[in-house]
């Protein structure tokens, strides 16, 4: 199937396979993997599904999957949502709205009740979305209390940038939706050029944890776009390093328990949880 917005990120355009992850991770290699859809031609959302158990039947570390479905397509939506919820790894389903133009497109009837119906159905809603929409997106969820939703890559902060505090506004405001969880994840990326240090992120992080707490921030690698900002590697060591200041009960829900819990992932055994966490 095609990815087409990988024409413009020929460094990652490759195949990823979880045997490139793990060589990648190593010797901190993860003991689940939720795979998120990576935006394949949007008429080929079940070929990737299909793809992606194909690999788990050959890979149990990969534990769920939160597909692409469209959401505003009446009809359509509810039968794709159908299929979905029949296969037994699904968790979850995102569609992008960060790539769409009109700012409060993910508060269309068409969209809210494709929504609306994946909380019907017990699965979850990733947001993918620019720090500019997070005004919809607040809207979004508080008109579907039923849905539990993730914010993926916090929100997408605007590193370094005078934008940055609405975006600490807008956070504040989404943590107030029990409805909400968010990742800390991706957040490398947004830094100018993928050059952060610590030191960039640390602020970011710190109101993501203030906001929502450690009970519903979730580790995530952003595996493989991460590979545009230093790494898997580089990423982990720079998340554990955010994340030091909190106890170690804190630290083994970011990085393990609330990605179990939200993405019914069942018991992960784990010799080490500092050396090997969920994406």
């Amino acid at each position: 199937m095609g990815y087409p917005w990988l024409a413009d990120f020929p460094a990652i355009s490759g195949p990823h396979t979880p045997r490139d992850l793990l060589a990648e991770a190593a010797p901190c290699v993860p003991d689940s993997i939720v795979f998120v859809q990576a935006e394949c031609e949007r008429s080929r959302w079940l070929e990737e599904v299909e793809w992606v158990e194909s690999l788990a039947a050959a890979e149990p570390r990969i534990g769920g999957i939160v597909a692409h479905a469209p959401m505003d397509a009446g009809p359509a939506t509810l039968a794709a949502i159908n299929r979905l919820a029949a296969r037994p790894l699904v968790r979850g389903v995102r569609h992008l709205i960060q790539g769409e133009a009109n700012p409060v497109f993910c508060l269309r009837p068409e969209f809210l009740a494709g929504i609306r119906e994946l909380g019907r159905r017990n699965l979850t809603f990733d947001i993918c979305c620019t720090h500019g929409q997070l005004p919809a997106v607040i809207e979004l969820v508080r008109r579907c209390p039923e849905t539990l939703f993730i914010l993926d890559h916090g929100g997408k902060p605007a590193i370094g940038c005078e934008a940055a505090d609405a975006w600490k506004g807008h956070i504040a405001r989404l943590a107030a939706e029990p409805n909400l969880h968010c990742k800390l994840s991706g957040l490398g990326t947004e830094a100018p050029g993928g050059r952060w240090s610590v030191g960039d992120l640390q602020p970011y992080a710190d109101h993501l944890l203030s906001c929502f707490g450690a009970g519903r921030v979730l580790f995530g690698s952003d595996w493989p776009v991460v590979k545009l900002a230093g790494g898997y590697r580089l990423w982990l060591e720079g998340a554990r390093q955010l994340l030091s200041h909190l106890a170690e009960d804190e630290i083994r829900a970011v990085f393990r328990e609330n990605a179990r819990r939200v993405y019914r992932l069942g018991p992960i055994p784990c010799s080490d949880w500092t050396k090997k966490t969920p994406l």
